[in-house]
């Protein structure tokens, strides 16, 4: 374990203690869930009433095989090394099936604690058969959760003030930004998931925050608000905001189900961008995603990849400041005047 002040967390991640989901049948009965090594395919688990979910803060080093807890986690010890072990799928008594994303905390080279992240909902006291453990793609799996992206069909502002689907963009191609003017994109990454829990997009409808067209992105991609008033007493005029804390159910809601077409856009600084009039942020470069992108992109950002990036320009909010009533109302209206 390093012996560095701990950094400060790069990504959140809400997760769930494992002594909280146990086998109730199987080889491992009695057993909380453990790493890929000690599990049972065709074992059953269930949640136990009243868990309770934490977030797990992570920081990492570029080119390093694992992650680090941050000093602002809720859980575990700041500095202590964390082990993206497995992606594990279980099938409910419906036939449906949930992944779960299994994090190791090592101490001393022993395992300190080990924390669940349902990649979509679990229900209390449901039967969950394990069926499948992946242990190749884990981190891959994490990496497509923490990145931001927009939905195929997402008008951009080009440069030149063409509006341009997101998916119809190549590197290149150069995006009017807000701070920096026109700039070239480095990479588009494209894939489709299924759109459940963290991946479930976000649909904030057409005039809700002065946007012409529906806008459809994912739950993490933070927003750029100017505020003629500061309504939400952020301070300041400026923030960022993440499009999950502006759910209200009628006019930003969220859609789990099927699948969805995400769209990712990188350039060599994060940026804000225009999609469907809002101001938006663009893809976060960290050592935690960095590693899954192509090697000639790694290269090509290699200094950007050893610090962190600046990406909350001074302006970012954290979740509580903005529960709110309906936060995307009043922020529609602190932009007004």
């Amino acid at each position: 374990m390093s012996q560095n002040p701990a950094p400060a967390a790069l990504q959140s991640i809400p997760v769930i203690r494992a002594e909280a989901f146990c086998a109730i049948e199987g080889v491992n009965v009695g057993d909380a869930i453990s790493f890929a090594e000690e599990l049972q395919v065709e074992d059953i688990y269930s949640l136990t009433k009243g868990a309770p979910t934490a977030r797990l803060g992570l920081s990492a080093v570029a080119q390093a095989s694992h992650f680090y807890i941050g000093q602002d986690s809720e859980l575990g010890m700041p500095n202590a090394e964390v082990h993206v072990d497995s992606c594990l799928t279980f099938m409910a008594p419906d036939g449906s099936t949930r992944e779960i994303l299994l994090f190791v905390e090592l101490y001393e080279q022993g395992v300190e604690a080990i924390y669940l992240h349902p990649l979509g909902s679990l229900d209390v006291h449901t039967r969950y058969t394990l069926v499948g453990i992946d242990t190749d793609t884990p981190s891959a799996k994490l990496a497509d959760v923490s990145a931001v992206a927009f939905a195929a069909g997402t008008h951009i502002t080009l440069a030149s003030g063409e509006q341009r689907k997101i998916e119809n963009l190549k590197p290149g191609d150069r995006v009017l930004t807000r701070d920096a003017g026109a700039q070239e994109i480095r990479w588009i990454g494209k894939q489709t998931a299924r759109a459940v829990g963290p991946l479930s997009p976000i649909r904030i409808k057409a005039g809700t925050l002065n946007n012409l067209g529906d806008l459809i992105l994912s739950p993490n991609h933070r927003l750029f608000v100017y505020q003629r008033t500061d309504r939400v007493g952020a301070g300041r005029p400026e923030i960022l905001v993440k499009a999950q804390n502006l759910v209200n159910g009628t006019t930003v809601i969220e859609e789990p189900g099927g699948f969805i077409d995400y769209v990712q856009i990188l350039f060599d600084e994060h940026h804000i961008i225009y999609a469907e009039g809002i101001a938006a942020e663009t893809m976060v470069i960290d050592a935690l995603n960095s590693r899954h992108l192509p090697q000639d992109v790694q290269n090509a950002l290699a200094t950007r990849l050893n610090s962190r990036d600046a990406s909350d320009h001074g302006y970012e909010i954290s979740d509580g400041e903005v529960k709110l009533v309906d936060a995307a109302e009043v922020l529609r209206r602190a932009s007004l005047s």
